[in-house]
């Protein structure tokens, strides 16, 4: 069996209990890697968000005449600020933003764009050109760089299926639906001996990691609770965990999340108002949580999608486009609209053209956040000024 499937079988986890055999328990134990206090949290917006019905440039004309159907109502949005202004469902987006805790990050996006759900993911997952294939993600090589040591918690996931953008060389990260039932066996041997054959002492390895892995978790969990009471969604249940195990000092430097439903090629205005609220209500309650545990300094927080929408409405909703927001939150990021606003006069093909190439972020989020040099990951872009 390679490396790989056998990740697939040990390294992934969507609920239920996991039990291992005897021989394959945790031989070891390794120090929890902690570099700073700083960690990330990426929530991935998967169908490709409408980024000009989010953070919205209400002053522009073109704006209204361009989506005759779906544009918000001028006096509907709220934060407004240079123009720009949030939909009415992001009412604590605005609020944070009015705390000086979020930035947004305009008309983010790259080269060559590819409007495929697919391919656009990879590309952001793995921080290459838009006709590079890469098996590793970005944070996955980072994760192999940074952890000298073996650490199989540096990255958590919290989701049903493993992320590209965690996959290293080496198992770094663990995927894990349900950290509350993410339990292994307890009883042990004593006298464990290697065997001489190399395939299974590597077997050994994989699964000592995720043996380890959920001691971590399950240590973490057991010196935290939620300080306040979450929505009950599937989002806010992911941001819920990864509080829970920021606050046990899990020590993990990277976790990720998505929520789906924003391919809103027909009935936009119902599904984008739903998923938008979902989205503020559960980052809001995790944003007071951690502020709440005075750790939303060591916390970064970014939300971002694969592509934005056209900028023509198409009668009812809106195709793939490309460029689009982002919005990273805590971090003692400086609260700015970075970039200029939305030119809906100089499109491409009826689309955004990019102002800022998404590996910049990366790179900002690696130098500043991370103390990192982004470079020995193969992004080139230079860091995004005015964040942090």
């Amino acid at each position: 069996m390679n490396r790989r499937n056998f990740l697939s079988l040990t390294g992934t986890f969507t609920g239920g209990m996991l039990l291992l055999p005897d021989f394959l328990h945790a031989f070891g134990s390794q120090n929890n890697l902690v570099i700073g206090e700083q960690c990330l949290v990426f929530i991935q917006l998967n169908g490709g968000n409408d980024g000009l019905n989010t953070f919205i440039p209400y002053e522009n004309p073109l704006y209204y005449d361009l989506r005759t159907k779906i544009a918000i109502n001028k006096n509907d949005v709220i934060g407004k600020n240079k123009g720009m202004a949030f939909h009415p469902a992001l009412k604590d987006f605005a609020q944070m933003q009015q705390n000086g805790d979020l930035s947004v990050i305009q008309n983010v996006g790259y080269p060559e764009p590819v409007r495929s759900h697919f391919r656009s993911q990879e590309i952001w997952q793995t921080a290459t050109d838009s006709n590079m294939y890469l098996n590793e993600g970005w944070l996955g090589r980072y994760l192999d760089l940074q952890c000298k040591e073996h650490q199989p918690t540096a990255g958590i996931n919290l989701d049903s299926i493993d992320n590209l953008a965690l996959k290293g060389v080496e198992p770094n990260s663990i995927t894990v639906k349900d950290p509350n039932r993410f339990k292994i066996r307890t009883d042990k041997e004593e006298n464990i001996k290697l065997s001489d054959n190399p395939q299974l002492d590597f077997v050994r390895k994989i699964a000592n990691s995720v043996t380890e892995g959920s001691d971590d978790i399950q240590k973490a969990l057991a010196k935290s609770t939620a300080e306040i009471s979450y929505p009950k969604t599937g989002l806010s249940k992911n941001l819920e965990w990864i509080a829970r195990l920021v606050k046990g000092n899990l020590n993990s430097k990277v976790y990720y999340t998505s929520l789906g439903g924003f391919d809103t090629h027909d009935n936009q205005l119902d599904i984008h108002k739903r998923k938008l609220t979902e989205l503020n209500d559960a980052i809001f309650s995790f944003y007071t949580d951690l502020k709440k545990a005075q750790l939303l300094q060591n916390v970064t927080i970014v939300v971002f999608s694969e592509f934005g929408r056209r900028v023509k409405d198409n009668g009812n909703g809106t195709d793939h486009g490309t460029a689009a927001p982002m919005f990273v939150i805590g971090g003692n990021n400086k609260s700015k609209i970075i970039g200029t606003n939305p030119n809906l006069s100089d499109l491409d093909n009826g689309d955004l053209k990019h102002q800022i190439d998404f590996r910049s972020v990366y790179a900002t989020l690696l130098q500043q956040k991370m103390n990192f040099d982004y470079t020995k990951i193969g992004i080139n872009n230079k860091p995004l000024e005015g964040l942090f």
